[in-house]
């Protein structure tokens, strides 16, 4: 995970989500939970760019 993916998901956790998986559902749910608010959405957002495909 390099620096700017994780200054991106800490900025907008969508965003970095849609760079590191492209669109599909992690950034469709990452959307709903950062909408939801903002924690939920960066938790995921962390979630999603550490775990391994």
């Amino acid at each position: 995970m390099g620096f700017w993916r994780i200054l991106f998901t800490i900025i907008l956790p969508p965003l970095g989500v849609l760079i590191g998986k492209g669109f599909g559902w992690a950034f469709i749910i990452n959307i709903i939970l950062t909408i939801c608010g903002y924690f939920p959405g960066l938790i995921h957002g962390f979630w999603v760019q550490t775990k391994k495909s």
